[in-house]
């Protein structure tokens, strides 16, 4: 079933009314029907609204509410992804499967080992072509929400910006106790904000991690391997859907 987003106003009691460069969506390239069942989320609250295709017109898609499902597919945790950027193209890798994953919201961090380099507006460009990543990662793992992609950050405003979130991670491949890292990870409860800053190619500098724990934030590690920066943030994601996931 095909899942859209709309805002909350949007929403008119039982009519749901579609709009933007969905209606094309619908009505050219999926060529769907008057009567067809469609899902629709508010990205607001964890509900699913079922409904069907009433009317087009030039403009919107109006639709009919049918039912709602309330038992939501939203991790019971908010996770905050600090992502260093990547080399080539990782980024839209990563921020696909992060969102499949129940990433809430993601960073990108220049650190001071990251290759990639964007200015003002290559960074504006990337920012709308990642958020556009997000939307469509969103609608094909039905969730309720469409994570936003911030602005690029540098470590030490990340850093300053997680400060208001409750838990606080980063892989470090000096951290070595795995059982302290499990135990880390297994006393999260939920409703806990939890954020990982993931390194680039060849980590985080000493200074960044430092500046990071003095901070609050708490080393773990991801095992005796030695993962690529994609290969991090997905491992982590993963855990923390297997914890939260009831």
């Amino acid at each position: 079933m095909y899942q859209f987003f709309v805002e909350p106003s949007q929403i008119q009691g039982n009519r749901i009314i579609i709009t933007g460069s969905d209606v094309n969506h619908i009505k050219n390239v999926l060529r769907m029907r008057i009567g067809e069942e469609i899902a629709v989320s508010n990205g607001v609250d964890d509900k699913e609204y079922r409904c069907g295709i009433e009317q087009f017109t030039d403009d919107e898609v109006v639709c009919t509410l049918r039912f709602i499902r309330e038992e939501g597919v939203e991790l019971p945790s908010k996770i905050y992804l600090f992502q260093s950027l990547p080399k080539a193209d990782k980024m839209e890798l990563i921020i696909q499967k992060a969102v499949e994953l129940g990433v809430y919201e993601i960073i990108p961090v220049s650190a001071a080992r990251s290759i990639v380099r964007l200015d003002d507006k290559k960074a504006k460009n990337k920012i709308s072509r990642w958020q556009g990543i997000s939307e469509a990662a969103a609608k094909q793992s039905k969730r309720s929400v469409i994570p936003e992609i911030k602005s690029v950050m540098n470590m030490k405003d990340a850093v300053d910006y997680a400060s208001q979130f409750d838990i606080r991670l980063i892989p470090y491949e000096l951290a070595q106790d795995m059982s302290k890292t499990k135990e880390l990870v297994g006393n999260i409860r939920p409703g806990e904000s939890v954020c990982i800053f993931i390194g680039p190619e060849g980590g985080f500098e000493e200074k960044e991690i430092t500046y990071a724990i003095e901070k609050g934030v708490v080393p773990i590690t991801l095992g005796k391997r030695i993962l690529r920066t994609e290969t991090a943030a997905l491992t982590v994601l993963s855990w923390l859907m297997y914890h939260f996931e009831e």
